[in-house]
């Protein structure tokens, strides 16, 4: 059996940073995992994984955590040091070395990836479309001195695929159509080290600098927070692979059947809260669509030829699964096609013109109510639904995603300037929410001031043309009472 080709990569996902030939005579490859944190269904790993077989040259995983990042807080880093843990077990299993860090002092990460990558074939890593995770990449690169390669596994299409940012879902969705076919049909490996494990390789013994902590003080160091601990973690929420699937099948167990028709009333909560998982690298988009697929009976052959946007029909699937395929794959991926081309993709100047120069004309409309951005945070407006809403982000790290939207165009509606609203909507959610700061926060977040949407009549105060949503609307299509009345007894505890 040819090894080389067991672990092969699309050439489009693999981006090499730097010219260094790879050093053969070195004892390990080093694959720094820092956003896709599974070992399984992961690219990145599965690279690393192809360059110990052209080597004979075995296997070190260098996982992270980092603290000098925005939002820093117990929420976020619990859900990490779930999954570094399952990590390390796994690992164990199957013969590789893997080695995790959680920082005690900004900047460690890469001190410790300078020394490591002294003894490596290679270093490859994570390529997520994050700005800072972007710099933090080149900076990385640069200190190595060696062969560095960032590999993207963020979803079912390679990033690279598109040359342009698209400007709706409709126009993406139609891209997607003619281009993912032939993306499917070379998914991940599900289990790359069962075949690492075969190629029986000894497991490396880095040599850690002198002043390195023994590793066996990882498991009574990491229960320690760095960042705003005012953020703790959600009761009864926890990270990792193991926690993704279980969630994942609880959803196509269940909810999944209610999905295209429930999806958007805040009393069933029927979405498949898998947003958290996808966020922290727990599971893959890969692993998610081939579970859904084998409940489906799917196979590529029944992908429709005709590429007109559609949301539904392209599949072949039954409408709840092309519902949710719409929100993993379109809607998803669009956000990751916006922040790897746009590096201010998360700022006011990144919104379309027409939704900028429509918000700007109505800035000085009078507003009925104005909060600040403390009010916002405490819940403390005139609005039930709204501060139900908020007190759902604080509380549990996500918001029902039909409330989502209607949390941001309230907070757009009783604010001073839109982009103010626009700076308030981000630290909220990137406070708060379990998927804060990925790509597809930014979609849901920009969409409330125009973004993939379209002008809107008849014009508003304050809103102008962007879409406008209200409270009392809501409650007119869907029952909220219940949902209130939790979140008041919530906030109130």
């Amino acid at each position: 059996m040819d090894n080389l080709r067991d672990f092969s990569v699309p050439e489009i996902r693999i981006r090499r940073l730097g010219r260094e030939p790879t050093a053969t005579d070195r004892r390990y490859v080093l694959y720094w995992m820092t956003a896709f944190r599974r070992l399984e269904d992961n690219f990145a790993l599965q690279r690393a994984l192809q360059h110990c077989a052209a080597s004979g040259k075995p296997l070190l995983i260098l996982e992270s955590l980092e603290i000098d990042y925005p939002w820093a807080c117990p929420r976020f880093h619990q859900a990490v040091l779930d999954g570094m843990r399952e990590n390390r077990e796994r690992a164990a299993g199957f013969g590789a070395a893997y080695l995790p860090l959680a920082e005690r002092a900004a900047g460690q990460v890469v001190d410790l990836l300078e020394a490591l990558s002294k003894d490596a074939v290679c270093v490859v890593s994570d390529d997520f479309p994050d700005r800072r995770h972007q710099s933090r990449l080149g900076a990385a690169a640069e200190r190595v001195g060696r062969r560095f390669e960032a590999v993207d596994c963020n979803g079912l299409l390679p990033m690279r695929v598109a040359s342009r940012v698209y400007p709706s879902a409709y126009t993406f969705r139609r891209f997607l159509q003619g281009e993912l076919p032939s993306h499917l049909v070379r998914p991940p490996l599900e289990r790359p080290l069962e075949a690492y494990a075969a190629l029986g390789l000894p497991s490396p013994e880095p040599v850690l600098p002198e002043e390195w902590p023994p590793l066996s003080e990882f498991e009574a160091r990491s229960g320690f927070f760095r960042g705003n601990r005012e953020v703790d973690p959600v009761a009864g929420c926890h990270g990792g692979t193991r926690a993704a699937e279980d969630r994942l099948e609880s959803f196509l167990r269940g909810d999944l059947d209610l999905y295209g028709d429930f999806r958007n009333h805040p009393e069933r909560d029927v979405g498949s809260r898998l947003s958290p998982f996808l966020h922290f690298g727990h599971i893959s988009a890969h692993r998610v669509f081939r579970a859904l697929a084998r409940r489906e009976g799917w196979s590529p052959h029944r992908l429709s030829p005709r590429t007109s946007g559609g949301r539904t029909g392209w599949w072949g699937m039954g409408p709840n699964a092309e519902a949710f395929l719409d929100e993993l794959v379109t809607w998803r991926e669009l956000g990751y096609n916006m922040a790897w081309q746009v590096p201010d993709y998360d700022r006011w100047e990144s919104l379309p013109d027409w939704a900028r120069d429509t918000l700007l004309a109505h800035s000085r409309d009078e507003r009925e109510h104005r909060y600040a951005a403390e009010e916002f945070e405490r819940a403390e407006t005139h609005d039930p639904l709204w501060n139900a809403a908020q007190i759902q982000l604080r509380e549990e790290g996500r918001i029902h995603n039909y409330l989502r939207m209607l949390w941001g165009k309230k907070i757009l509606h009783w604010t001073a300037h839109p982009a103010e609203a626009l700076d308030i909507m981000i630290e909220l959610n990137n406070k708060y929410a379990l998927d804060g700061s990925n790509p597809n926060s930014y979609t849901g977040i920009c969409w409330v001031l125009g973004r993939y949407d379209r002008p809107w009549g008849p014009e508003r105060p304050v809103f102008g043309k962007i879409r406008y949503m209200s409270s009392e609307n809501t409650a007119r299509k869907f029952p909220v009472g219940g949902y209130v009345r939790r979140f008041a007894a919530e906030g109130a505890s």
